[in-house]
């Protein structure tokens, strides 16, 4: 029977902030993108990954595996993004059995508007009140507890 390793008071309170940094940070982010964009931070993601991704598109495992989604995730949100007319399915032309999700004009037209707005806001909420140092070192943390994550989990964000 192991002891509990408890928190310290400044372990605790590093950790309590960061959980509020984190729920601020998404909560702002998603009101910008619905404020500038009506899309949610699904929506801006999905659009993200498909505009950095080739003109063909990206099979929908491909997509979800990209985002950290599962399939029944994927598949509502595209259904959702189709109907709106930011994306659109077709069949994989390497074998017909997998859908390709691809980026609609409509699609590429609302990434475009919205990406300046969304980075302008990630400034100045987050990287404008850290000096270049600061991002180094967080930059480092961020990759030091993302690999502990993936090497104590088994759960890895591609990149």
């Amino acid at each position: 029977m192991s002891q509990t390793r408890w928190l310290s008071d400044d372990e605790q309170r590093m950790w309590r902030r960061y959980r509020d940094v984190n729920q601020l940070l998404e909560l702002a982010m998603e009101r910008q993108l619905q404020r500038d964009a009506s899309m949610s931070q699904s929506d801006y993601s999905v659009l993200v990954s498909l505009s950095e991704g080739s003109e063909q598109g990206l099979r929908a495992r491909e997509l979800g595996a990209a985002l950290g989604w599962d399939r029944s995730r994927v598949s509502h949100q595209v259904r959702r993004m189709e109907g709106r007319g930011l994306v659109a399915k077709g069949e994989c032309p390497e074998d017909g059995r997998g859908t390709v999700v691809t980026l609609t004009d409509a699609g590429a037209e609302a990434i475009a508007a919205v990406a300046p707005k969304h980075v302008e806001k990630v400034r100045e909420l987050f990287i404008d009140e850290l000096t270049p140092e600061e991002v180094g070192i967080l930059t480092d943390i961020f990759e030091r507890v993302v690999n502990r994550v993936g090497k104590v989990d088994g759960i890895t964000l591609p990149r």
